[in-house]
């Protein structure tokens, strides 16, 4: 900043003293200098305006330099503005008490105009530093309480997406999903087969150790297909996709998801068979809108799809076999170049009029090891 720039406080109870400096100081392109001729006058003007440096005088009537310079240190928002005493006091007590006061500097009258210029200079260069510094913590600490807040949120949203996805909402590349909001999605449900009278069986450590394993496995599966897990519990889940951000065939992404879970789920029931656990899974998947928001109250939230797409995946996987994945016709058409499917019939579904046409899910066209 030039010396044009910065707005100075002449402080002196001298007439003629005040006119010197102020026209000094004009002179070395002090275009903005504003006097007072006492110490009430200057603490009242440092209070209605910005100044960038004070030039105060010691010897004055009512409020001297020394009690000026006290209230200005003492207040919050004036004590980072520097000040330099000009004063006929030369003795060296007066010296030292000006500077633990707070002065950054001290010049006796009369003053050395080269002298008084390197001095200011000195001064304006060093609060320009300090306030540059004091906006750079600013900008510091608001930069911090943005991350701590994006890191909470991402945190929160992990809860619901994949990492990949949560922290693409977090980064502006999707709308805030926890906003009720309606959208076309492909909704998967699975549950265990056997898994009741398991657990009804099964000593409580052994029923934990199987749900850590199937949970792991499935988890894996849904955070590699960037599928959004709506809920689970116990042996239950539900995944839907093209939610919260759009994706290209999600029917077809749900259905890779399914089948790998199909195997995944064989290859674990090979363990629980020899501890005499039979348990398979059974999948349903449907599409269609669903109105899709955060579901709860402050301090628990959870992020839910309501629509007749949920009930109707929930109704075929409940209806499914072990080792069995059912589709809707609509899902079944939207991926029928990826999946051998088997026409199953219509099924008379609870909490449809109608009876639903349903599809199997033999295996994926060119892949036979995920054949049932």
């Amino acid at each position: 900043m030039s010396e044009e720039g910065y707005a100075l406080l002449v402080v002196d109870d001298n007439d003629d003293n005040r006119y010197t400096l102020t026209q000094r100081l004009k002179r070395q392109g002090y275009a903005n200098v504003a006097t007072a001729q006492d110490g009430r006058e200057a603490l009242d003007l440092l209070r209605a305006r910005p100044f960038d440096l004070v030039l105060l005088d010691i010897m004055m009537p009512e409020l001297n330099g020394y009690q000026v310079l006290e209230q200005l240190k003492a207040d919050e928002r004036l004590r980072h503005i520097p000040v330099i005493m000009i004063s006929a006091v030369d003795e060296l007590d007066s010296v030292i008490r000006c500077i633990e006061l707070g002065a950054e500097d001290y010049l006796q009258k009369p003053f050395n105009p080269t002298l008084l210029r390197a001095r200011i200079g000195a001064c304006l260069e060093k609060k320009r530093l300090r306030d540059q510094l004091v906006e750079w913590n600013r900008t510091l600490e608001q930069r911090v309480e943005e991350k701590v807040a994006e890191v909470d949120r991402l945190g929160r949203l992990k809860r619901f997406f994949s990492p990949q996805l949560a922290e693409l909402i977090v980064a502006g590349g999707a709308d805030d999903p926890l906003r009720t909001h309606r959208r076309e999605v492909t909704v998967v449900f699975l549950d265990l087969r056997g898994f009741t009278a398991f657990a009804e069986t099964a000593e409580p450590e052994e029923v934990m150790g199987v749900l850590r394993d199937y949970h792991a496995a499935m988890g894996q599966l849904i955070l590699e297909h960037e599928g959004t897990l709506e809920r689970f519990t116990g042996d239950g889940m539900m995944i839907f996709f093209n939610d919260p951000v759009p994706v290209p065939n999600p029917a077809e992404r749900a259905i890779r998801m399914a089948v790998a879970m199909r195997d995944r789920v064989k290859e674990l029931s090979v363990a629980w068979r020899k501890r005499g656990h039979e348990l398979a899974l059974g999948v349903g998947i449907a599409q269609g809108y669903a109105t899709i928001g955060a579901i709860g109250f402050e301090g628990r939230w959870d992020y839910g799809a309501i629509g007749t797409v949920t009930n109707l995946a929930a109704r075929l996987c409940g209806e499914a076999k072990g080792g069995q994945i059912l589709v809707s016709s609509r899902v079944a058409g939207a991926a029928e170049e990826l999946v051998d499917a088997e026409e199953v019939g219509t099924l008379a579904l609870k909490g449809f009029l109608k009876p639903v046409p349903t599809f199997n899910v033999a295996g994926l066209k060119g892949n036979t090891s995920s054949a049932v």
